[in-house]
């Protein structure tokens, strides 16, 4: 299985990054629940902060997401603190799974676990990252030879098929990073789009699995291409003809 039923445990020899802040409203929606774009920008901010105290972290800025897998097993509302845990998982010398626990001061529980490339700042190519960076992250694993394999595989479905649903999805300028990217944060809040349509799906536990497949620039004619298959809910991010994301939520 590509992606584990269960998100691997911290090893007792890993000793976790750690931050917390308060939920803030802007990062709920109206039913005061953590969205899940919120819970992608607390992946970004606690993975810089990381950078800040780790060896090494000053010459390893450039990452990019390949996967992310997020399984909401009791939800976070707003008005809690959340704890936040980071270790990694596995690795290879270009690129490692980083996990994040959230845990809410209220029983809230999301565990997280991100698929990510590093690259070279002055390259823009993946880069090896340096034996002093890299000796933290191999001290808590096992699985130092990680390899990509895409979990969603399921190729655009034609729009006319019955159960496909279209939606335009607008970029804005504040949708747009420093290198002309759509921040990953976005595509989750586009998940939310189609999800509230799909309020079974996030009424109990449930996993979103998105995985980021080219790069969805300004000026981009985006469009939402969604299928619901019984407790499955899948959606492509498509540009043209061309998947440039694909993401799946399912009831666990």
């Amino acid at each position: 299985m590509v992606i584990p039923s269960v998100l691997p445990e911290r090893p007792t020899e890993a000793i976790p990054f750690e931050t917390g802040w308060p939920v803030r409203l802007a990062d709920t929606d109206g039913d005061q629940r953590l969205r899940l774009d919120g819970v992608a920008r607390y992946l970004q901010d606690i993975g810089f902060e990381h950078l800040e105290v780790v060896e090494g972290g000053d010459t390893h800025r450039a990452w990019v997401v390949r996967r992310t897998v997020i399984d909401v097993l009791e939800p976070i509302s707003f008005g809690e603190r959340v704890d936040l845990r980071r270790w990694c998982s596995g690795l290879s010398t270009r690129w490692c799974n980083m996990r994040v626990q959230v845990r809410g001061s209220r029983g809230g529980l999301v565990e997280t676990e991100g698929f990510l490339i590093h690259f070279g700042a002055e390259s823009g190519m993946p880069a090896r990252m340096s034996d002093r960076f890299m000796a933290p992250l191999q001290a808590g694993t096992t699985e130092h030879r990680l390899r990509w394999k895409a979990a969603l595989t399921d190729p655009l479905p034609d729009a006319d098929q019955p159960g496909v649903l279209t939606r335009p999805f607008p970029l804005r300028a504040t949708d747009i990073d420093m290198f002309d990217h759509v921040n990953n944060a976005v595509y989750l809040s586009a998940v939310e789009e189609i999800l509230a349509d799909h309020a079974d799906l996030k009424s109990g536990p449930h996993r979103t699995v998105i995985e980021y497949l080219k790069p969805v620039r300004s000026g981009d004619d985006l469009r939402l291409i969604g299928r619901r298959t019984g407790s499955v809910l899948d959606l492509w991010f498509a540009v043209g003809e061309e998947a440039r994301a694909v993401a799946r939520v399912a009831a666990r």
